[in-house]
């Protein structure tokens, strides 16, 4: 069953990167906004006449905490209408039409199987969302790999947060991959994600979730590259960007 349009409102925006914002929305008739992690909400913007050329939808990046406000991290698009909008017309306190939770892209009620999370960019909202859940409410769990590509070191988003939640949460780990960077920090990678899979899996096999968000031509060349491991397509759960 379809969730009905509500009103949100923003109520605080940040910038996380150069070209990418937070945004804190809250839904006021709602005591508390339930929702899965690893689902996404839409927007409903006023950019176009046309309903289905006015919809955005966004991975909410924030795990369910009980209360009315949802994060999204959203990248601007040089030519996107949404994220050009949304960028220069939203203020604390504007008024968004949305509707959620929608979406199946999300955990086993069992995680009986190692997590790969592999993402690139504003990709890596529904993992976080992901593990900050299963450490709040201490799921059992076997090793969970965030695998977060983006080009440079400020690009990288959430990065000092992930890094103490690896300090914090027992099999846990999470791996940066830069493609434009020539020296990375320690328990960093230069390169794409592909490689840092790879390489994990080469050494020691196991049964894995794949889980895939991002843009179309990371998650193609990633399902192929883990088929070829010897995966099947089952193990792949995917969520395209764009």
């Amino acid at each position: 069953m379809l969730e009905p349009w509500r009103t949100g409102k923003v109520i605080r925006i940040e910038d996380a990167t150069d070209s990418t914002r937070r945004f804190w929305i809250e839904i006021p008739e709602l005591a508390s906004f339930d929702f899965k992690p690893g689902q996404f909400v839409t927007l409903d913007l006023p950019i176009h006449e046309k309903k289905n050329k006015r919809w955005r939808s966004y991975s909410i990046a924030s795990a369910p905490d009980g209360t009315n406000i949802i994060e999204l991290v959203i990248v601007l698009l040089e030519d996107g209408a949404g994220t050009n909008y949304l960028f220069k017309e939203v203020q604390v306190g504007t008024e968004l039409t949305l509707r959620g939770p929608q979406g199946v892209f999300t955990l086993p009620e069992i995680i009986e199987k190692d997590l790969f999370l592999i993402c690139t960019g504003t990709g890596i909202a529904p993992f976080r969302s992901m593990a900050h859940y299963i450490h709040q409410h201490k799921i059992p769990h076997q090793e969970i790999h965030i695998i977060f590509g983006c080009r440079k070191h400020g690009d990288c988003l959430y990065g000092p947060e992930l890094k103490q939640l690896e300090k914090d949460m027992p099999g846990f780990y999470y791996h940066p991959v830069f493609s434009r960077e020539d020296a990375v920090p320690e328990g960093a990678y230069t390169g794409y994600v592909h490689g840092v899979y790879e390489e994990l899996l080469r050494i020691h096999k196991k049964p894995v979730h794949f889980f895939l968000c991002g843009w179309k031509n990371m998650i193609d060349e990633a399902k192929q590259r883990i088929i070829a491991m010897g995966y099947e397509k089952k193990d792949i759960h995917l969520e395209l960007y764009g």
